[in-house]
């Protein structure tokens, strides 16, 4: 038998295609890369589409100052997708990548490795040195990026440090400043003493510390007792975690609605909120203590204390931001340390009072606490108010404090000289808070994550004490102290940066700035004049990229509004802010019309990256060792709503994924080799009925996968991709159609059925995978038949088209009926295979019987009776009238009965079938009839 199964195995349509099971991904997808970039797939896509509908979406900049990390690779693989998706379905999606270059991280990494000799350059030398940093990492990332399937302008993308987007963004400044959103003031900001600059709220970032908790005791005035009607020494007692704030004491603040008592205690006639006496005094290990008056907080505003040691009187005022969750009901305020102390101390005429300086140390404006840093002021002020008998309970406590997310070093609030983009008391923040109902959220939550962010966000400080960056483009008149600014002088800056770049700022004059004509236009000839030594916030410069990108004529297939702003959810605070405040507070309108926003990458456990606990997974070792089609699958297979898990073991499910796709793919391409879907086609209603399911089943598939790219859900896209192509394809339609692929007749109308079924399968399934599985679509679609190509490239080709033919709704009914039945009779065939007596090896060694008493299931048994042996992939079927206790009666189908037994007759040594009419024909003794019949034919391969 082996020997003329060898011999009819010559005849039999077996697979055959170069496409390889193991898919070896880093070393092909280098190949398809050259193929891309050689053949300009990407710009060809693009141009074929122009003309239609656009759909932007705009890049938010990576910062230019590392390799990439896991979290980066995710979002750049979430556009690609997302683009990709929207070229096959017809948008003209042209995209241009950018990358975010000024910033302190840069200028401080330069400074740090020229060391000393950073103290003989110019800063304009500095900054160029800043842009070569820059320029290096914008390489290193644009590689990584490329690799990892992305498509984009990648010769021509914007850069925040081109002179025309540093042009583009002082025209910006200069639209907000007219509109009268922006102004110079002393101000309490975040500053970083680590840095020498203040911060963005974007650039705060909350971590734990443990810091001094003390009840302070401050001596009321006469003219406080005398409102009490209290003939005696009295103090007012605040809480504070911040003693070095003490010396810029200008203020109490009372809750105008808090009840307040004076009460007698061994420490003194203490002044605290009535409801919160108790617990402030257990603290403060007060155990004896007697209510003398209750009053009302407004009773005593405007009455006066004494500073605790410097010679100055203190003013009682009223703030609602006094709460009762903790302390004593009043609030130590130092209106040049606290934005609310800043707020609540202008409305009663107080200056706004800072000793500190840039370095974080105390000024002689401190008294004696001069010259201490102000951690170190910590101590010695608690140690100085203990002596001197100011101080009730001094205690430890662990809480959340603000700290910079470059150094992350703790910051201080501190009041500087500062420019702002006023979104307090202007109007901005009702304009800004109306326009984001013009947005759409992805996922939904987003709008009323960023929309309680500006409802209590406090004016945005867009100046930094640094110079690698955009300058702020205003003058001074060093006599008068005048702020020089107009249009006409910003234009003739503008010009100057857009031929020569910001570093014009640093090498030229204020006079070469202005420019002749304006300095005699505007009175300001032989005048001494000196520029601003500022330079803008970084979320300034990126947040301008909405007109420095899309308004720009170097890119005249962009447009504002972009469609959609892509990032991971800390943007709600930061770019996705910034981007929202500057084109309201420019343009009067949004930049983006939709927002999607995804979680952190983290480990298997959920825990956050750290290089301490060594969990970080390297973007560059998952390409090295699986490729990057295994990334892009494993981001687009995650809820990118939460933060996203990874590991060794995760992707190796992912891998595991990838192959039941692969296998799938390789199968088909095994099997159609020789068909030409030009001459071989079978009309629909001519294919046979198990190739007309597998187009339904397609067909559902197609539906579903459509409406979740349309809602970027491609999470729950692949999870159906991968069920159609392990389950509906491979573990049940191919297998079933094995037999008739490999040996009926090579043009016969059943083989070219199939072909023509797995065909457009494949082909459809190659376009659903290739927004995603990039490189192995391209490979799919370089293996298949030529009359199966519409395109060069799977990437240059139209989403598939909906077939409403293929939706029978009766073929559906039936064939879950028919898979029911299966599932019962392959519980049972699997049970021969394994166990006693190991019956049959495989199910074409055997013999099925079925019995049922119910009339339905008879009738739809008896008229499918060869459609379910071949269903079933047995060689024999028996309907029975009666059954016996070796049948066994079905687990979901009760009332079916199934036996198995061994076939009878002999096997068939080319299709491996029992039959009793082995040798019917005398031409082939050895075959049974249908496989005869092929060869009589003439036509196997």
């Amino acid at each position: 038998m082996a020997e003329k199964e060898k011999e009819y195995g010559n005849t039999l349509n077996l697979p055959k295609t170069s496409f390889q099971m193991k898919a070896n991904l880093p070393v092909k997808e280098v190949k398809i890369l050259e193929y891309w970039d050689q053949n300009d797939i990407y710009n060809k896509g693009v141009a074929q589409n122009e003309g239609r509908e656009k759909f932007i979406l705009h890049d938010g900049p990576p910062y230019a100052n590392g390799y990439l990390h896991l979290g980066t690779a995710l979002n750049k693989v979430l556009k690609d997708i997302i683009i990709r998706y929207k070229r096959f379905s017809g948008y003209h999606t042209p995209y241009i990548p950018g990358w975010d270059t000024h910033g302190m991280p840069i200028e401080f990494k330069v400074i740090e490795t020229l060391g000393e000799k950073a103290k003989e350059m110019s800063k304009a030398e500095i900054r160029v040195k800043c842009r070569e940093y820059a320029e290096k990492f914008i390489e290193i990332q644009k590689e990584g990026f490329i690799r990892l399937g992305v498509f984009g302008n990648w010769k021509d993308p914007y850069l925040t440090l081109d002179p025309g987007f540093e042009a583009k963004e002082l025209e910006i400044f200069g639209d907000i400043y007219e509109n009268g959103y922006i102004f110079r003031g002393l101000k309490p900001v975040y500053w970083s003493t680590a840095t020498e600059t203040a911060l963005a709220e974007a650039e705060i970032e909350y971590y734990d510390v443990t810091s001094p908790s003390i009840y302070v005791r401050m001596e009321a005035n006469k003219d406080l007792t005398d409102k009490l009607e209290f003939d005696g020494p009295a103090w007012v007692v605040i809480w504070t975690t911040t003693p070095w704030t003490l010396p810029a004491n200008l203020a109490i603040a009372f809750h105008p609605d808090f009840v307040y008592g004076l009460f007698k205690t061994p420490r003194g006639n203490l002044i605290l909120a009535k409801d919160l006496a108790a617990r402030a005094f257990g603290e403060m290990g007060i155990k004896e203590y007697e209510l003398i008056k209750e009053f009302p907080g407004t009773l005593l505003e405007n009455t006066t204390y004494k500073h605790t040691y410097l010679d100055k009187t203190g003013l009682i005022i009223l703030g609602t931001f006094v709460t009762a969750e903790e302390g004593t009901g009043t609030v130590h305020s130092a209106p040049g340390h606290g934005q609310e102390d800043y707020v609540a101390c202008l409305r009663y005429g107080l200056p706004v009072f800072s000793p500190m300086d840039n370095k974080g140390r105390l000024t002689e404006e401190a008294g004696r606490f001069a010259g201490l840093y102000y951690d170190d002021a910590n101590r010695e002020i608690i140690k100085y108010l203990t002596e001197t008998g100011h101080i009730l309970q001094v205690k430890e406590i662990t809480h959340s404090y603000p700290h910079d997310w470059r150094s992350k070093k703790p910051v201080v609030f501190r009041a500087t000289e500062q420019w702002f983009i006023q979104v307090e008391g202007s109007g901005l923040r009702d304009k800004l808070l109306k326009t984001l109902d013009d947005v759409q959220f992805i996922p939904a939550w987003g709008r009323n994550r960023i929309g309680s962010m500006l409802e209590t966000r406090p004016d945005w400080c867009i100046s930094r004490q640094r110079i690698w960056g955009v300058p702020i483009p205003v003058f001074y008149n060093e006599e008068s102290g005048e702020e020089i600014y107009n249009r006409d002088i910003l234009n003739h800056v503008v010009g100057i940066v857009r031929a020569e770049g910001t570093n014009a700022w640093w090498t030229r004059t204020a006079e070469e700035l202005i420019g002749e004509e304006n300095l005699v236009k505007y009175g300001l000839k032989g005048k001494k004049i000196r520029k601003d030594a500022n330079i803008l916030d970084v979320w300034f410069d990126s947040g301008s990229s909405h007109a420095a990108v899309l308004e720009n004529p170097r890119w005249p297939d962009q447009r504002r509004p972009a469609d959609m702003y892509l990032e991971g959810s800390d943007q709600h605070r930061g770019w996705f802010q910034t981007s929202f405040i500057n084109s309201v507070a420019s343009r009067g309108d949004t930049p983006f019309r939709s927002i999607l926003t995804h979680g952190f990458v983290v480990d298997e456990k959920g825990i956050k990256f750290s290089k301490s606990l060594g969990n970080a997974v390297d973007p560059y070792e998952v390409i090295k060792v699986y490729g990057a089609d295994i990334l892009r699958l494993w981001t687009a297979s995650a809820d990118y709503r939460e933060d996203i898990r990874v590991s060794d073991n995760i992707l190796k499910n992912v891998v595991e994924s990838y192959r039941r796709i692969r296998n799938t793919a390789r199968y088909i391409l095994g099997n159609i080799g020789d068909f030409d879907a030009t001459v071989h086609s079978v009309p629909y209603a001519e294919m046979e009925e198990i190739d007309r399911w597998a187009l339904l089943k397609l067909e559902i598939l197609k539906k579903y996968v459509t409406e979740n790219y349309d809602k970027y859900e491609f999470y729950n896209l692949f999870q159906a991709i991968h069920y159609f192509a392990g389950v509906d394809m491979s573990a049940f339609y191919l297998d079933i159609i094995k037999d008739r692929l490999y040996t009926e007749g090579k043009d016969s109308r059943l083989r070219r059925s199939a072909q023509t079924a797995m065909t457009k399968i494949l082909t459809t399934l190659c376009k659903m995978i290739a927004p995603v599985l990039s490189f192995t679509a391209e490979e799919i679609w370089s293996m298949l038949p030529e009359s199966a190509k519409e395109k060069e490239s799977v990437h240059l080709t139209d989403w598939y088209k909906p077939e409403a033919e293929y939706l029978d709704k009766e073929l559906e009914a039936k064939w879950e009926k028919i898979i029911k039945v299966r599932k019962e009779v392959n519980k049972l065939l699997e049970k021969a295979r394994q166990g006693e007596g190991k019956i049959i090896g495989n199910s074409l060694d055997a013999k099925v019987y079925l019995f049922t008493q119910d009339e339905g299931w008879k009738t739809f048994l008896s008229a499918n009776e060869e459609l379910l042996k071949t269903v079933f992939i047995v060689s024999q079927l028996a309907l029975t009238a009666e059954k016996d206790e070796t049948y066994t009666e079905g687990e979901e189908l009760k009332g079916l009965f199934v036996k198995a037994a061994r076939a009878g007759g002999d096997k068939c040594p080319r299709c491996w079938k029992y039959s009793d009419e082995i040798g019917s024909d005398k031409d082939y003794p050895a075959l049974c009839p249908r496989c005869a019949a092929v060869l009589k034919a003439g036509k196997p391969l």
